[in-house]
């Protein structure tokens, strides 16, 4: 893979040359054990624990926000799916920023609004305000993923790069869990908008220790916003079948997950569980499993391959999600252990590949599969718990199923051209 990552490609008409292999600028690109990597490594992870720790901040408290605001499962879901939603919508727009002004800047800028948005969070006054609230904060936090996985895609040497990207994501994992851990703790003493507010505190810690620690980018070139080939480099991607491909697949990847743990509260709240606020933060523990598939996921593809990987992480999410279905609440948690060890493996997976197959345009490439991604999170969110709503969780994990299945035939579809590209290959003459 070379250093640029098209850049320029991605805003001008004419793409500028990629440095080969062997050149300087491949030579300064980091790599584990290498200068400037490990601070980088670290800025990333904590700016992945800031955002999914705030894009989320709600989603552990949403029994206690319907119980003050007196609304249903289904309308308190929209402080996550509102999130998520404005996040789907700006990651594009701010991924174009970051190829004007950087991706650092973009990054910085995005979480300095988000962890302000995230201080008046506490003191919404209606579910109406909460909502709108979040929907800024989502949009706000829209400059972080794309822009992070440009910047290891400009700045890593490839052979790291789905590590990088794993760890990244694992960041994304530990603020997931720690976001809801937190607050169910602080909330079952003093209330969901204290527990907010403290999530807000740790995030505003994150985004200073990422801005200190993160390298200066030395491979990023700047260009100017051309709104024509912009959407021309977007059409080339929606156009490409492999990335097609990816998009759906973290698409219906957090629709499993967003459903899940959007409804997830409600279930141990009732009979035959009938979970404290506390406990049920404690929950989110299995996050952890999150973390460690996420940073293998660079092993499981050399073993197995890209669509290998997919296979597995789509077998143990539908594994997960039928173990849930029990009465027992050791089996319902294996069965969230499962589901989080699949989703954030298959992520991981496809986020990373994302990357590889995009060699101009990497930002757009990246934002389009954030979109898709977080399309996938409101989607889940909402249905999963119209479904609650109708069927209970059976109905919860029906939805689940359904988009694992989907994860499975896209594969299969993968699968199926690679032999067809191959058994061309093989049948073309040789000159």
């Amino acid at each position: 893979m070379p250093a640029s990552t098209g850049a320029s490609t991605a805003v001008d008409a004419v793409p500028s040359p990629s440095p080969s292999p062997t050149s300087s600028a491949s030579d300064t690109r980091l790599t584990p054990g290498g200068p400037g990597y490990r601070r980088m490594s670290l800025a990333l992870f904590l700016a992945g624990v800031a955002t999914f720790a705030l894009l989320y901040s709600t989603q552990a408290l949403l029994p206690l926000i319907s119980g003050e605001f007196g609304v249903a499962a289904s309308e308190a879901s929209w402080t996550v799916a509102a999130a998520t939603g404005g996040l789907a919508l700006f990651v594009l727009p701010m991924s174009a920023l970051s190829e004007r002004f950087g991706r650092r800047t973009v990054m910085t800028a995005s979480l300095a609004v988000a962890v302000t948005v995230g201080m008046l969070v506490p003191f919404a006054p209606s579910i109406g305000t909460l909502v709108a609230l979040r929907a800024v904060q989502g949009g706000a936090l829209a400059g972080l993923p794309a822009s992070a996985t440009a910047y290891l895609a400009e700045e890593v040497r490839p052979r790291a790069l789905v590590t990088a990207i794993g760890l990244f994501i694992a960041g994304n994992s530990v603020g997931g869990m720690s976001g809801r851990l937190i607050t169910g703790w602080v909330a079952q003493e003093w209330g969901w908008r204290v527990a907010v507010g403290v999530i807000g505190t740790i995030a505003v810690g994150c985004a200073v220790a990422f801005r200190l620690l993160l390298p200066a980018p030395r491979h990023f070139t700047a260009g100017s916003l051309r709104p024509r080939v912009l959407a021309g480099t977007v059409r080339d991607h929606l156009a490409n079948p492999l990335l097609q491909r990816l998009y759906a697949i973290g698409a219906l990847f957090m629709t499993v997950f967003g459903g899940v743990y959007t409804v997830i509260g409600y279930r141990l709240t009732e009979a035959p569980f009938g979970l404290p606020q506390g406990i049920i933060g404690s929950i989110f523990l299995v996050y952890l499993v999150g973390t460690v598939s996420a940073s293998t996921a660079g092993r499981l593809v050399g073993r197995l391959g890209r669509r290998g990987a997919l296979y597995l992480a789509g077998g143990t999410t539908a594994s997960g999600l039928l173990l849930s279905l029990a009465a027992s609440l050791p089996l319902v948690l294996l069965g969230l252990v499962l589901i989080t060890a699949g989703f954030f493996a298959g992520h991981a997976v496809a986020s990373s590949a994302v990357g590889k197959t995009a060699t101009v345009g990497r930002a757009q490439a990246s934002a389009l599969y954030q979109s898709a991604y977080y399309i996938g999170s409101s989607a889940g969110s909402t249905v999963g718990a119209l479904a609650f709503h109708a069927g209970g969780w059976t109905g919860t994990v029906g939805v689940g199923l359904l988009a694992v299945l989907g994860v499975v035939t896209i594969t299969l579809l993968g699968t199926r051209a690679a032999r067809l590209a191959a058994a061309d290959a093989d049948a073309s003459p040789a000159y």
